[in-house]
């Protein structure tokens, strides 16, 4: 959500159009639906991007009755341009939604249109007051120093990855099974190339183990920044013994009135100011982890190789020398504190 709306601030700059503040669907995730003030703070986004756009909280009364016009642009390939492809678009029917370009390269687009999407990314979302005192609070109890730890191997994400697991408990199995769907998993010699390629996810146990390859001692305290439905989870814990979560940190009632995506605002706050970060993924919420990170100096961020344990795993290595492979493939990540994957961020000039 965070992703998207900070490419909304930019495509609205290019075609120089008002944003209106968006209505998150989040069925998809959390079964649910909630708007964009139960998470961020809006008067203070609207002040932040004065003078880069004109954000607006309601549509105007003469168009608030239609539907927008619907414009998918996440196919697109190539060097897109929203300005002769969308901006016709918006011209003739003056109100419309936009799914933006997954391939669009952000560095690529004019000065003007950068400075509005990084004073979006790193100055203008604030989460409300009530939710950034809470994620105070819960940064607070976690014992220090700590790492936090995006571990995702929940049912939803197994099953959209297509990847098979030996040795999980039965009610697992049973969880993935129901949440494949028609997405059924790789087989045979396509199975051993998808793995080979990085695209399984890491499960707890293999976490564990990668961590300790690591020389990451067994007693770190680790802050668990996880969805709800987090799978084998004993394989990390029956290893790193000082592993906490918001449920385990929160009162009861704090955390069963949480809707998922302020659950989801809460380990980004926490993951983005604690000692150390790695993730097993590297998906949009790393990215945005490690771009804060980045742009507030702290580099102690790690995406640990599923492609590394694979490989070494498919040659054969197990015990001390899957261990020293794994270190080996980490080292220069490791030892800089940033993981390869974080790309130059553009997002460096003074706004």
């Amino acid at each position: 959500m965070r992703r998207d709306l900070c490419d909304g601030v930019g495509i609205a700059r290019l075609l120089n159009a008002t944003l209106v503040l968006p209505k998150f669907e989040v069925a998809a995730y959390w079964n649910e639906s909630s708007g964009f003030a139960d998470v961020f703070d809006v008067e203070y986004f609207i002040q932040q991007m004065n003078g880069f756009i004109k954000v607006v909280k309601e549509l105007p009364p003469e168009i608030a009755s239609k539907e927008p016009f619907r414009v998918d642009c996440s196919k697109r390939k190539g060097q897109f341009d929203y300005i002769e492809s969308v901006l016709p678009s918006l011209l003739e029917h003056h109100y419309i939604s936009i799914t933006p370009a997954m391939s669009q390269r952000r560095d690529r687009y004019p000065l003007y249109a950068k400075a509005s999407l990084c004073q979006a990314c790193y100055s203008a979302l604030r989460l409300t007051r009530s939710l950034e005192n809470k994620a105070s609070e819960l940064l607070e109890a976690i014992p220090k120093p700590f790492l936090s730890l995006h571990l995702r191997f929940e049912p939803d994400m197994v099953a959209y990855s297509q990847c098979e697991y030996s040795g999980l408990s039965p009610s697992s199995v049973k969880a993935i099974e129901a949440a494949r769907g028609d997405r059924k998993p790789w087989t045979g010699e396509l199975a051993h190339v998808w793995r080979k390629r990085g695209k399984c996810p890491l499960t707890p146990n293999e976490t564990a183990f990668i961590l300790q390859s690591l020389s990451i001692p067994t007693g770190t305290n680790i802050y668990l920044a996880a969805g709800d439905g987090l799978m084998e989870i004993e394989g990390l814990t029956s290893v790193y013994t000082n592993v906490v979560t918001k449920s385990s940190l929160l009162s009861d009632e704090d955390f069963t009135s949480m809707h998922g995506n302020t659950k989801a605002a809460l380990d980004y706050y926490v993951s983005i100011n604690s000692d150390s970060y790695v993730a097993t993924y590297f998906g949009n919420m790393d990215k945005m982890v490690a771009a804060m990170r980045a742009f507030k100096g702290l580099y102690k961020t790690l995406f640990l190789s599923r492609r590394a344990f694979a490989e070494f795993t498919s040659e054969g290595f197990s015990g001390k020398d899957l261990m020293q492979a794994l270190w080996k493939a980490h080292l220069d990540d490791y030892v800089m504190g940033r993981g390869s994957a974080l790309p130059d961020c553009f997002c460096e000039f003074k706004l």
